[in-house]
């Protein structure tokens, strides 16, 4: 393996990383992304950085890639027409839900429409015990009456989901077999082997959405791989998935669901390992990219992950980075509501048409283009000078809509949108540290995404974050997360049980099985034994508890002192959590999870000397910037980071520019280059 290649496709830009791995250069690339055909971009894009670089496409050793073609099917309601077949007396279920409302105190807020119509749901005999054992046998004759209608219905897609198949899938591998007799052509998304996890609804849920975006993710990743290899690149792509690690074409084919929230996983897995190598254990990821922000916590250099998402409103029950996406990037436009007041997104101007500043037909005032209007951003040009920005047409874009129709002049409009994107940024980071219980003073920043290095002072000084690492390729950095991530599976079983010395055989043999199945999966992906982890784990409760805590083993096989162990590490967290435990209550055992991971080789970044006194970077020029606590525009100086060199400190204000991000480094920040180039802001007060 000569060279690495990371591809990370956003809204607007679709970011390509090249490594080579023998002198550990790094190299990178932005492009546009190709909003119908997501493929043509990437291919476009590899094919322009190898060309530059004058390397053989058979060079290329490793291909990762970050994808929202998932996202945002979903999103759009472009998934494919599914039809779903579950036991008779539940067809509805989809529909009905668990009955919660999506805001509690709106009485008239709809629940989202659900991705399969009624006419489509049909329930058939059988019925299995609470144990898997047959109460009714499957009615086999009434199965295929049923997917030769949904077949003149023209699906192209059929979930399977039936009572208790998590304990014993043989109805559901019945109905999966004669689908395929009579209906070979059509998807199929089986519950027993998308999530074989108890409670019915969220389980048909995932189990649905698997089903709506497979056929658009099989195109897509059939088209990607056909174009990769057509390229000359011999080595099959990966796909990131949602909890941060890589799969294969065929597992990803397979289970779509688990590409959900793909590319910003990666920007935390990439957040991770710059956080690892600068030895920082906590960190809150801020990734604003063209369309969206997202943000995430890591806490003992361990994403928080979650299998208690929603996507659209449905339940998904596949583990996922805990990641908060809100509307707010450099393309969400700002408009004024019926009150009067400012709002921006999260509509957004995307890759087109665009900001008014790009010059492509965009009309609506944007972030972007309140940043050009205060000087922020280059009035002149952006991507290193391959992208002309007319500052005339940013300020027009505000004073049409935004000035026009308040009492603001264009610098008030423009640094009000600013404010009001920012604070729908600091709500949103609230949600994943403030609201769990984290203290995000405690914890750094690390800004990257095409726009955050802009507002990343602003969102730390009103959390009171005193810290902020920006990587040195912050525009791309999610790609950067594809090159370090590993193969992970994730597997569970669902068996209800009471946590004592009785049921040791029996959690032991679940663990074994789960351990197999990994193993298995891992040898197709020709991962060497020595590189194989496995990680255990039980979601527990209090007897009679509704919702489960996730509890790490820490040892294999359990025996009795491993168990007390368990049981004591259960309360420890229960109290942590809500405030309270209860040694004598009894604790449930619920779900049994293994994470099968296949270790990759991890690219080393080159570690550069800091010299001392080096003195001061000179600015590249001198521009006047609005700031709001002066009140005015002051004039302030302009470097290029490819001029700036580990051991050299930066005093705010200041503006670093670079090919794929600009950073503002506000009044009291100060900033130094690392080792590996990367900038670090610390707060200085005042």
């Amino acid at each position: 393996m000569k060279y690495m290649i990371g591809v990370d496709v956003g809204g607007t830009f679709t970011d390509i990383s090249l490594l080579n791995i023998d002198k550990g250069e790094l190299s990178i690339l932005k492009v546009k992304s190709t909003v119908k055909d997501p493929s043509r971009g990437i291919v476009s894009g590899i094919k322009d950085i190898l060309d530059d670089k004058k390397i053989p496409h058979k060079e290329i050793g490793y291909l990762a890639h970050g994808t929202t073609v998932a996202t945002n099917a979903l999103i759009e309601r472009k998934g494919a027409k599914t039809g779903l077949i579950t036991t008779e007396g539940f067809e509805d279920l989809f529909e009905i839900g668990d009955q919660t409302r999506p805001d509690l105190y709106d009485y008239f807020k709809e629940k989202p429409e659900i991705f399969i119509p009624s006419g489509f749901n049909y329930g058939v005999e059988e019925r299995l015990y609470s144990n898997g054992k047959v109460h009714k046998k499957l009615n086999k004759k009434q199965v295929k009456k049923v997917i030769l209608e949904l077949k003149e219905k023209g699906v192209e897609s059929i979930a399977v989901c039936t009572l208790f198949s998590f304990v014993n899938p043989k109805h559901e591998k019945e109905i999966v077999e004669i689908i395929k007799d009579i209906f070979s052509e059509v998807y199929v998304s089986a519950s027993h082997k998308i999530l074989p996890e108890f409670r019915e609804y969220p389980r048909l849920s995932t189990t649905a959405l698997n089903a709506y975006l497979g056929p658009v993710m099989e195109e897509y990743v059939n088209n990607f791989r056909n174009s990769v290899k057509d390229m000359g690149i011999k080595v099959e792509p990966y796909v990131n998935q949602s909890n941060g690690s890589i799969i294969s074409i065929s597992e990803t084919i397979d289970s779509p669901i688990k590409t959900a929230v793909s590319g910003p996983s990666a920007g935390v897995v990439a957040a991770e390992y710059i956080s690892d190598l600068k030895d920082v254990d906590n960190i809150i990821t801020f990734d604003m990219g063209g369309t969206s922000a997202d943000v995430s916590l890591v806490e003992n250099n361990e994403p928080v992950v979650s299998t208690e998402r929603k996507i659209n409103g449905f339940p998904v029950k596949v583990p996922m980075i805990d990641i908060n996406t809100v509307g707010a990037g450099g393309g969400s436009i700002a408009w004024i509501d019926d009150g009067g007041a400012l709002k921006v997104g999260p509509q957004s101007s995307g890759a087109e048409p665009g900001p008014a500043c790009y010059q492509r037909g965009g009309m609506k005032p944007t972030v972007t283009d309140a940043n050009v209007a205060l000087g922020r951003l280059n009035p002149n040009y952006l991507l290193g000078g391959k992208m002309e920005i007319d500052y005339k047409l940013a300020v027009e874009s505000i004073n049409n809509d935004i000035t026009k129709n308040s009492n603001m002049n264009v610098t008030e409009a423009a640094s009000g949108i600013i404010d009001v994107v920012n604070s729908n940024m600091i709500r949103a980071i609230r949600v994943v540290s403030v609201e769990q219980g984290y203290d995000p003073r405690e914890f750094s920043l690390v800004s990257f995404g095409g726009a955050g290095s802009l507002h990343a002072c602003s969102i730390a000084n009103e959390l009171n974050i005193n810290k902020i690492i920006i990587p040195y390729s912050p525009g791309i950095f999610s790609s950067i997360g594809l090159l370090v991530a590993d193969i992970k599976y994730d597997f569970v079983n669902s068996k209800l049980m009471i946590a004592n010395k009785d049921n040791i055989k029996d959690i032991n043999k679940i663990f074994d099985k789960l351990v197999k199945q990994g193993n298995n999966k891992l040898s197709k992906e020709k991962i060497e034994n020595d590189k194989r982890e496995f990680i255990l784990k039980i979601d527990a409760r209090y007897l009679r508890q509704n919702y489960e805590l996730q509890i790490n083993l820490p040892k294999f096989p359990i025996n009795k002192k491993i168990l007390t162990e368990i049981k004591d590490k259960f309360h420890k967290e229960h109290e942590n959590k809500y405030g309270y435990s209860d040694q004598e209550q009894p604790i449930e055992f619920i779900n049994f999870r293994a994470n099968a991971i296949g270790k990759t080789p991890t690219p080393t970044l080159i570690k550069k000397e800091i010299k001392e006194n080096i003195g001061e970077p000179k600015p590249i020029e001198h521009r006047k910037v609005y700031y709001k606590k002066f009140g005015e525009y002051v004039k302030t100086p302009i470097y290029n980071r490819k001029d700036l060199n580990p051991g050299q400190k930066l005093i705010g204000p200041a503006i670093i520019e670079q090919m794929d991000t600009t950073i503002l480094v506000k009044d009291s920040w100060n900033a130094k280059i690392d080792e590996y180039l990367n900038l670090t802001l610390v707060n200085r007060g005042g």
